[in-house]
């Protein structure tokens, strides 16, 4: 059954430069700039924040798009400033807080990506818990080109997902990888052809907004964490961890539906 989407109204109506609607327990995040790409600037980076910390409470999956022909073509160099050191650091900070309130927010964010996504593309992307690109998709991280260094979290997030080696090799070099590349060095979980993106993410959003609410929490909250652990320390958040959503009343319920057979079962997704 498809998503049937309409505005979001209070405080979200009122963000400019995204474009939020709202389907029942799913959200759609739309960066508004298509006429520069969806280039970054301090605004939208803002505004980002400020939707994914005050999302309904209704809704427990989100999907972020671009508008226009491009995801995100990576910082609005034409509002680049000069800065001192101390300046840098917390404006830097401030674009963490952003890209925190996606990764470790109350919902997990699927992306669709299409054309450039360059910059601080692959940042946001990297903060989203499931990556789907279009065929046109293309990865660049360039800040190494024009003198700068990626400041938005690329540098703890990308090499996690494709690894320092190909981080290194982007930066120095130049080097853009397409969808399907992008797919193998792990930027995405799945490609699609274009146009196809949006029914995909679609797709998934309904399915993680119909889990027990305190799992998927859990999913997003922990599993990070416990991965940057020493083992040790792991297993031991692992235990609490489990032990906690067994005890919810939302679990308990889904493991009597299995036992007696009237659970849906566990089918194959592409």
């Amino acid at each position: 059954m498809s998503l049937v989407f309409a505005p979001a109204t209070g405080l979200l109506a009122g963000l400019d430069l995204l474009r939020i609607d709202v389907a029942g327990a799913v959200a759609h995040v739309r960066l508004n700039r298509p006429a520069k790409r969806n280039a970054l600037n301090d605004a939208l980076m803002a505004q980002l924040r400020t939707c994914f910390i005050n999302l309904p409470e209704a809704v427990h999956a989100a999907v972020l798009t671009g508008a226009g022909d491009h995801f995100c073509a990576g910082l609005d160099l034409s509002e680049l400033t000069e800065r001192s050191v101390s300046e840098g650091v917390m404006h830097s900070r401030s674009w963490h807080a952003t890209m925190d309130a996606i990764q470790f927010g109350r919902v997990p964010v699927i992306a669709v990506l299409h054309g450039a996504v360059v910059g601080g593309g692959p940042e946001i992307a990297s903060s989203c818990h499931i990556r789907v690109a279009q065929a046109s998709t293309f990865y660049g991280l360039p800040e190494g080109q024009r003198g700068i260094f990626v400041g938005g979290g690329g540098s703890a997030r990308v090499p996690r997902l494709a690894g320092v080696t190909t981080m290194t090799d982007m930066m120095l070099t130049g080097r853009v990888l397409d969808a399907h590349e992008g797919l193998q060095r792990g930027l995405s979980q799945y490609v699609v052809a274009d146009g196809a993106g949006f029914a995909k993410v679609s797709q998934l959003a309904s399915r993680i907004a119909g889990n027990a609410p305190l799992s998927t929490f859990a999913v997003v909250q922990a599993l990070p964490r416990i991965a940057d652990m020493s083992q040790s320390d792991g297993l031991f958040v692992e235990s609490l961890t489990a032990a906690i959503t067994q005890g919810d009343d939302a679990a308990k319920k889904r493991i009597r539906a299995f036992l007696d057979k009237s659970a849906a079962k566990v089918g194959k997704s592409g």
